[in-house]
């Protein structure tokens, strides 16, 4: 039996009704369907100017803290919303998570973490002297019953996630260099070089909006010859700094989402540009993200070139049409699975080639006895982070049944001519 248990003329505070919206809200999981009936319950057990509002918008921010302590980024909780719930309470949920924000000061927020408010749109957008719940109630015209519906169906599903690796510091406890700012523009005070992403990005632009192959093929290889080059050489010029001889390793973890479907074959593309890039990567099937840890510039090299691949791989595999058989069966969810697995081997093949052609130019620079103790340092570095994150992991295999899906997707990662000092100029 519930504890909220007040009759209908008592005055009820907000701490208690926030109690119990927390506990009602476990009724609630694996049956959103049941928010409305659970929602009408609990108003109807209260006087009608009952602070609902204020006990709803309590129980968002004491939620969501404790998800950030438990690993999870804004991001993430926007992806859960929107994927298990719908694009209303994702909507929702990002209010609550700018409400949340506002309890710390920017400077105490890493700037990953501000950069994500900013890519969300998680700004403070109701007067000072309002409380978020109650202006988004306004504003939508919801009375007390359909507040509560919605924060028992986020409250519900947010609170069963699991724990994960604390992969940036949640708000309030950085004290690292590169202060937030309310607008965020750049990377963090010590990630890449902005100069050297705009270069990049600017290929993987290109790389996105040309419909020739082979082209597309070139503008990402130079993005990953000139990262793999970048990061080389920033190794080595820190570890060439440091009184020691050898910097410490700074390592980390990113979580990049995939869309649905074809997510086993989609995280083995984001761990072939892992793998190109030094890193690892630990993909999550049940809620569709892969986390990929080593050092930090690393990481953030893998995010952004594997968000660039994912777009190209899909459009590739797309252009390829629908199959079916000689029955007139349908083949199209085999051959499409099949043609991304083979997919992401061979760009895994040709990243890595990219990657050692960049290596071997560092190595002609600066010579090995420079570049093979700061590469053995990082690869130690990154299997302990790894060890740290994820003690206990299971490796998976992915079947393919589709031949001709293999052979369409070897084809299509092995169109161009990877030669890129020919194909393109720095």
């Amino acid at each position: 039996m519930s504890r909220f248990s007040y009759r209908r003329r008592d005055r009820v505070t907000a701490e208690a009704l926030a109690d119990a919206i927390w506990m009602a809200s476990g009724r609630v999981y694996g049956m959103p369907e049941a928010a409305a009936f659970v929602a009408d319950e609990l108003v109807g057990k209260v006087v009608e100017d009952a602070p609902f509002a204020q006990a709803s918008g309590m129980t968002l921010i004491t939620g969501l803290a404790g998800l950030w302590r438990d690993g999870w980024q804004p991001v993430d909780v926007w992806q859960i919303t929107r994927r298990q719930i719908g694009e209303r309470a994702a909507e929702f949920t990002v209010g609550a998570i700018a409400a949340e924000a506002v309890c710390h000061a920017d400077a105490t927020r890493h700037p990953r973490w501000q950069a994500q408010l900013a890519q969300l749109g998680a700004m403070q957008w109701w007067r000072p002297d309002e409380m978020y719940v109650g202006a988004y109630a306004e504003r939508h015209g919801l009375a007390s019953a359909g507040v509560v519906e919605l924060v028992l169906q986020v409250v519900a599903q947010l609170r069963m996630l699991p724990k994960q690796p604390l992969l940036i510091p949640p708000p309030g406890s950085y004290t690292g260099p590169g202060a937030a700012s309310k607008a965020p523009s750049g990377p963090p005070a010590d990630g890449v070089d902005p100069k050297m992403l705009a270069k990049v990005r600017a290929l993987l632009a290109k790389a996105e909006a040309t419909d020739y192959p082979d082209e597309a093929d070139a503008f990402f290889a130079k993005a990953q010859e000139l990262m793999s080059r970048y990061s080389l050489e920033r190794a080595v010029i820190d570890a060439m700094e440091d009184s020691r001889g050898l910097a410490a390793v700074q390592t980390g973890g990113r979580r990049i989402w995939l869309d649905n479907p074809y997510l086993s074959p989609k995280s083995m593309l984001v761990n072939a540009v892992a793998n190109a890039n030094r890193c690892q990567a630990v993909f999550d099937q049940s809620l569709g993200f892969v986390t990929v840890v080593g050092e930090d510039t690393d990481t953030e090299i893998v995010d952004m070139l594997a968000t660039s691949l994912l777009v190209q791989a899909g459009r590739a595999m797309l252009s390829t049409g629908a199959r079916v058989d000689q029955r007139g069966r349908s083949r199209t969810k085999s051959f499409r699975q099949s043609f991304l697995v083979s997919y992401a081997q061979r760009i895994g093949e040709r990243l890595v080639e990219a990657s050692d052609h960049a290596r071997s130019e560092v190595v002609a620079s600066l010579g090995d006895s420079t570049l093979l103790p700061v590469l053995a340092a990082r690869e130690v570095a990154v299997q302990e982070r790894m060890s740290e994150y994820f003690p206990k992991i299971v490796t998976r295999r992915i079947s393919v049944s589709s031949s001709a899906g293999w052979v369409a997707g070897r084809a299509a990662a092995d169109l161009a001519n990877l030669d890129v000092r020919s194909s393109l100029k720095a």
